[in-house]
């Protein structure tokens, strides 16, 4: 029923009227955030809280920030906080509260090495941490002074990496992982589904990182504590200590409780025994912004964060599949820095497992596009493997951690078979088809021989053809010298540098000064950093999209999933992976999700 003139003209009134309130409401919620931005008293602590699942990059909402809706501290943003501090005259000195930080290893180095940066300032660092396992305590060796509480533990006990593996429960279940893996050594995602313990090339992996994180550890701690690396490992080997304990050993400088710990910077900056020591919270000091103290006020650098696993579409976040990273977000973001002619270099911070095959593809093409306009350098975080490594490998530069995990230039295509579930949940079915090749992606039949030999064909096509020629064509070496480095083969970053797979050693800072130096912008000059991709749109995040269609059964499936132990939603993360196999689909992904503890 077509609506009158009148309620056509009623109808634009209330819409204006409705508009003209939202962009008050906006106008004077960004008018409120200026105004309630925190003074910074002089000599004040900044109290940065080490914590929590630190993704490594989250889009800014000023809108919600203005309303004062808590967002979630990323690592990105907690270095940002170090960097200002360092410059900032107002801050005397600096408190790591440290709590089980949700980073690996590549970050924890990079943590250190932000830390170190600030201390050049002359300014000095504090690390509390009430219980400190292997990677708080590595964290806390770059500070001046560590502090634990009395009642707390020190337990730096050693490396322990942990490999699951889910071939007993399937077939209990009646389900069989059919995969085709190039690089069968190496390339051993698919093994959780089709083996039942460690392969040679996974075991001798895993070895390989050990022993590189386990060196890289002892001699940190023996450099920052004052002994020798032996000395740290016989400590290691008696380990836990209590605070008492560690403190008479030398790995600590005091068992102090929290207000304690005010009381000794106190004492180091030069209070009065009477006067309260003033601190400002992390969250808070993000407020204040960069270009306030003098920095991010120079010519524009894009960084595009390429951060979780890789697949088609836009990128999202959850408990089951944890943080994706959509090929069509990057593709855009990395196409919208391309065409902007005052951004004048792009970082690529790639923190990705990998993924699907397809997917990189298409990034790497953005990404080559770009190439043609202006620099591209990429920063790796903990791991930039497989699909993570094709998206990187035509930079200008690639940056990694010593501990980075990257390399696994492999793929590997499979599905899951069913039969044996059907039979036992007393379920039947049946196949009509027309086409020889018809059933290849039957969930209740292995492949045929002639079935095998095609998609085989396929994975070989996007190895050879494709994955390999371009990484060679990128590193400046012939497919045959990346193939003999490839085979799915996990790299630490000390390892792929001596393999010639990246080129230099730091994290995000590195990478901006070398993009910099591509750029020709001058090196003591700060750029203005360009964050991509962006957060979804403020009205689109209360009114709703295309993507927010399903939110009530995703918000149902993650309270039952986050009840669940990590290590069930790691499973689950799996079973999806091979849930999106079963069409086809190459997944060039890390061979093993590796928790080293």
């Amino acid at each position: 029923m077509a609506l009158s003139k009148s309620a056509k003209v009623a109808f634009g009134i209330i819409a204006g009227v409705l508009i003209v309130c939202l962009i008050g409401i906006i106008v004077i919620a960004l008018l409120f955030e200026s105004l309630s931005r925190p003074s910074v008293p002089q000599n004040s602590v900044l109290v940065l809280n080490v914590s929590g699942s630190l993704p490594d990059y989250v889009p800014d909402q000023p809108f919600e920030r203005a309303l004062g809706i808590q967002q979630e501290q990323s690592f990105t943003t907690l270095l940002t906080q170090l960097r200002k501090a360092k410059v900032d005259g107002r801050i005397g000195a600096v408190l790591l509260d440290i709590n089980f930080p949700g980073i690996g290893w590549g970050k924890a180095q990079e943590l250190r090495d932000a830390i170190a940066d600030y201390k050049s300032g002359g300014k000095p660092v504090f690390a509390y941490l009430e219980l400190g396992s292997n990677k708080e305590y590595y964290i806390a060796t770059a500070a001046d002074k560590i502090f634990v509480p009395p009642p707390g533990d020190l337990l730096i006990n050693g490396f322990a990496a942990e490999a699951m593996f889910y071939k007993g429960s399937l077939d209990k279940l009646g389900v069989e992982a059919d995969v085709i893996q190039i690089g069968p050594k190496y390339k051993n995602a698919p093994d959780q589904y089709t083996k039942t313990q460690m392969g040679d090339g996974q075991r001798e992996v895993i070895d390989a990182i050990l022993d590189e994180y386990y060196g890289r550890y002892t001699s940190a701690v023996a450099q920052a504590r004052s002994k020798s690396v032996e000395d740290v490992k016989a400590l290691i080997d008696n380990a836990p200590y209590t605070p008492t304990q560690a403190k008479s050993l030398g790995l600590i400088d005091d068992a102090l409780y929290r207000n304690e710990v005010d009381d000794a910077l106190k004492a180091r900056l030069g209070y009065a025994a009477e006067t309260e020591l003033k601190t400002i919270s992390g969250s808070r000091y993000r407020e204040i912004p960069t270009d306030s103290v003098g920095l991010s006020n120079g010519e524009k650098v894009a960084v595009v964060f390429i951060s979780g696993a890789i697949n088609t579409g836009s990128s999202s976040s959850g408990l089951l599949n944890g943080d994706m990273v959509g090929s069509d977000t990057i593709v855009k973001a990395v196409n919208d820095a391309a065409k902007d002619d005052s951004i004048k270099a792009i970082v690529l911070r790639v923190d990705s497992p990998g993924g699907s095959a397809l997917a990189s593809d298409l990034m790497w093409k953005a990404i080559e596009n770009a190439k043609t306009k202006k620099p591209v350098v990429v920063s790796m975080g903990d791991v930039a493997a497989s699909g993570g490594y094709y998206v990187s490998c035509n930079a200008n530069k690639i940056i990694a951690e010593p501990t980075t995990i990257t390399g696994s230039i492999g793929l590997f295509m499979g599905k899951p078979v069913v039969k044996g579930l059907y039979d036992w949940l007393g379920v039947s079915n049946e196949y009509v088809m027309r086409g020889k090749n018809a059933g290849i992606f039957r969930e209740t039949v292995k492949w045929t021989p002639e079935e095998r030999a095609k998609m085989v064909e396929q994975a070989n096509a996007i190895y050879y053809d494709s994955f390999v020629p371009k990484v060679a064509q990128g590193r400046n070496k012939t497919p045959e010298a990346i193939n003999a480095l490839a085979q799915g083969r996990v790299w630490t970053g000390t390892q792929a540098k001596e393999n010639g797979l990246v080129d230099d050693f730091g994290g995000l800072e590195k990478a901006i000064s070398v993009a910099k130096e591509l750029a020709q912008l001058p090196a003591d000059k700060d750029v203005r950093r360009v964050l991509y991709p962006v957060g979804t749109p403020w009205l689109e995040s209360w009114f709703g999209g295309s993507q927010d269609q399903d939110a009530k059964a995703k918000k149902a499936q993650e309270q039952l999933l986050s009840q669940m132990p990590a290590d069930v939603r790691r499973a689950f993360r799996y079973a999806a992976m091979l849930d999106r196999m079963k069409n086809g689909e190459a997944m060039a992904l890390m061979p093993f999700e590796l928790t080293v503890k």
